[in-house]
């Protein structure tokens, strides 16, 4: 069996996104080389970090958490989960997973595609990089992606600032002009709500008013895990 670079395994509600609320159990691996400048989880960036897991405790610990028949649930995120340091462990978890009868949703940076395991999982949380980020965006593998999996999934993009927003709603329009199916696609907006910062209200409350202003092509979705918990809370 594999080994795997795991920061933590825990029990929560989706703090964000179409199933904000859900409670699932979350795998967060270890390591990531995106680099989002306003990412609130630098903690997992190193591949140093964390602890080594085999399967067998990886699936251990996600019953300890409480993956169970009546909590089937499960979220794939990091780190990275789609790094290629990460890919071979990340599709043997998912696997067995599928073994126990989970339901297996993947959070994607949005810069890679791995058909293996988009194939192999329930649902995508696919991340659109905004200029905030710093993060440049691949449109064709957006494109790609949407093409093939809007069904299962969620174009998700964080907004900061009027910049950002202009940006995802003209490269949604783009992607729409290319290809119609992409109307299909659930495109969600989070607005940014920084480490060791204020709810901010006055930020989603723009954000609101820009998606309404500009046709509501969005569902604005607010990270309900930092206004509960606060924006520093870690789940472990």
């Amino acid at each position: 069996m594999m080994v795997h670079r795991i920061n933590s395994i825990y029990k929560a509600t989706e703090g964000e996104g179409i199933f904000l609320g859900t409670p699932q159990v979350f795998i967060r691996y270890q390591g990531c080389e995106v680099g989002c400048a306003n990412c609130d989880s630098k903690d997992t960036w190193s591949f140093r970090g964390g602890k080594v897991f085999t399967t067998e405790m990886v699936l251990e610990s996600c019953i300890e958490a409480g993956f169970c028949d009546k909590r089937r649930r499960i979220s794939i995120t990091g780190g990275d989960p789609l790094d290629p340091k990460h890919v071979s462990s990340v599709i043997e978890i998912i696997h067995e997973l599928k073994k126990l009868g989970a339901w297996i949703n993947i959070e994607a940076a949005g810069d890679k595609f791995n058909k293996d395991i988009f194939d192999a999982v329930d649902f995508i949380s696919f991340d659109v990089k905004t200029p905030s980020t710093g993060v440049p965006v691949n449109k064709s593998l957006v494109k790609n992606f949407i093409e093939q999996y809007s069904f299962k999934s969620q174009v998700k993009s964080v907004v900061f600032d009027k910049e950002d927003f202009d940006f995802i709603e003209s490269l949604r329009e783009e992607i729409i002009n290319d290809e119609p199916l992409a109307l299909s696609a659930q495109w969600v907006i989070t607005p940014v709500y920084n480490y060791g910062e204020k709810y901010p209200k006055d930020r989603v409350e723009k954000v609101i008013e820009w998606n309404d202003f500009a046709g509501a092509s969005f569902r604005v979705i607010s990270q309900q895990h930092k206004w509960i918990y606060g924006p520093n809370k870690k789940f472990i």
